[in-house]
């Protein structure tokens, strides 16, 4: 699937991408979410990466045996890139599309800081959370990194970052939160700077 009326965006990510101006990409999955992902039981779930560059999180779970895992992405360049390396990744659950058209509904989303990668303004944070809640099914999780810093007005440098409170004033109307925290296991470029989240869908 391709994005519609986003070529911006489109060809704004790419070029960071062509650029390799990707400081939040880790080069593999981060230790916060490998942790999270190895005690799930359940691999029948179905999962959604948003946001998901070079989708690391997303090739875990797959060779971890999660088979019904999706990504998405604004930008074809890091799908193709992901598509080279996970080979057998079912090519129907690679989505190349905008993140607010996504019409489908998931058990699980898990999150590397996509959020940070939009502006901090009054109506886009709130417009991507109740999305998040719009793409889970009843009693579905959103788990994640966000980053813990603090926000300098500037809207041009991405990725953003924010405040615990922050946070947690955004996503209380939407999802119950059942642990948002410093990350302890973050890399160490990103020691204090990460919280991370495992928030529940309100009914």
């Amino acid at each position: 699937m391709k994005a519609d009326n986003n070529n911006d965006l489109e060809t704004y990510w790419s070029k960071r991408y062509l650029d390799q101006s990707t400081g939040w990409d880790l080069g593999h999955v981060s230790e916060p979410i490998r942790c999270y992902v190895d005690q799930l039981k359940n691999k029948d779930i179905k999962i959604l990466v948003p946001g998901a560059g070079n989708a690391y999180e997303a090739e875990y779970l797959y060779r971890s045996g999660f088979k019904n895992t999706y990504i998405v992405d604004i930008s074809e360049l890091p799908l193709n890139s992901f598509k080279d390396r996970v080979s057998d990744f079912p090519s129907k659950q690679i989505i190349h599309n905008d993140f607010f058209k996504l019409d489908s509904t998931f058990d699980l989303i898990i999150e590397q800081t996509f959020m940070c990668s939009f502006p901090p303004v009054d109506t886009i944070r709130p417009q991507y959370i109740k999305k998040m809640y719009d793409l889970l099914n009843a009693n579905g999780k959103l788990v994640g990194l966000w980053f813990d810093i603090p926000l300098s007005g500037d809207l041009e440098k991405r990725p953003f970052g924010g405040t615990k409170s922050e946070y947690v004033a955004l996503f209380s109307t939407y999802f119950k939160i059942k642990t948002l925290e410093e990350a302890y296991n973050s890399v160490s470029s990103r020691k204090g700077q990460e919280l991370f989240g495992v928030l529940e869908k309100r009914s």
